[in-house]
């Protein structure tokens, strides 16, 4: 769940508003880095197959400073293009090779039907997922990599990581938003997403068709039940999860977080209680940015910033 398409009247007045972005500054070493899920919808156009600036240099060779590729993983309704304009440049001008990638969307139809991202089962996307995952390795010459998802992204990965032996080729796992326990009552996360994007609620088969990965979210889902039987963590692997307690997709905020061995939660707002980024907000939001620098390299902690976020537009 990422990224759900707003409308046309308040997708208008986002990009009217995206030169108040809050861009950083650009230098000769530095990619610029927006701070507002504007630069998400302005970049949109450009379609799924463009990744964010930062991102997707095949000749990028890890450092000794950080000797894991960062693969960025998308939500649902997403793409890489609408989801990663703030990690791509920020990984990058951090030192990291970074590599994003679009799944899951209907490739044969023109833009924008075809920037609806994460519509199959989440174990067909696990699947892309690994198989993307070994064309960085092989590109990189790197041992392992470390996943930065958002949403489906920060949910999809753990069945790779548990089911697909994902384990073998992943050092850490960090999400935004997470939704590993499902979201809503029993049975009725499908109809929530689609309310959510504005479609009447219906378990109609034609619309459930479109969208698989849309009731694996419920939590009394296969998907979710197998997931979480004997928990989620795999040993090898570092987990961190970041979720936001004015999350309007995930609820309760807390299905996103894991007490498990080897896992770390963070929620924004114990951090900034000004902070009031949602589920589109997270991922342009400076609070958990600074958890994913943090949770990437542990060994060199920076001080997580707090100011005032407004929902949505970030």
């Amino acid at each position: 769940m990422s990224r759900f398409r707003l409308g046309f009247g308040l997708t208008a007045i986002v990009v009217a508003v995206a030169g108040l972005a809050g861009l950083s500054p650009a230098s000769a070493e530095t990619l610029p880095v927006p701070w507002s899920f504007a630069a998400d919808v302005v970049a949109a156009p450009s379609g799924p197959d463009t990744p964010p600036p930062g991102a997707n240099d095949w000749s990028c060779r890890p450092s000794a400073a950080h000797p894991e590729p960062v693969v960025l993983v998308h939500g649902l309704f997403a793409t890489q293009t609408d989801d990663w304009q703030t990690y791509g440049p920020l990984l990058a001008n951090h030192g990291y090779c970074v590599f994003s990638f679009t799944y899951g969307n209907q490739t044969s139809l023109p833009w924008p039907m075809n920037d609806f991202g994460g519509l199959p089962a989440m174990e067909q996307s696990a699947t892309v997922l690994g198989e993307f995952i070994d064309k960085v390795l092989s590109a990189t010459g790197a041992s392992k990599v470390d996943l930065v998802g958002h949403s489906e992204g920060a949910t999809m990965p753990y069945w790779y990581l548990k089911y697909d032996g994902g384990a073998a080729k992943v050092a850490k796992m960090i999400g935004l938003a997470p939704v590993v326990h499902g979201t809503g009552a029993p049975s009725s996360a499908y109809d929530q997403i689609l309310t959510a994007f504005g479609l009447p609620a219906s378990q109609d088969a034609q619309l459930e068709s479109y969208c698989a990965a849309c009731s694996e979210f419920s939590p009394d889902s296969t998907f979710i039940t197998k997931l979480d039987a004997g928990g989620i963590t795999v040993p090898g692997v570092s987990y961190t999860q970041i979720v936001t307690k004015d999350d309007e997709l995930v609820i309760p905020y807390s299905s996103g977080i894991v007490d498990e061995p080897g896992s770390t939660n963070f929620v924004v707002q114990d951090q900034c209680p000004l902070d009031l980024a949602d589920h589109l907000a997270i991922v342009a939001d400076p609070v958990a940015a600074q958890d994913v620098l943090n949770a990437l390299d542990p060994a060199h902690p920076g001080p997580v910033p707090c100011t005032v976020v407004p929902p949505v537009i970030g």
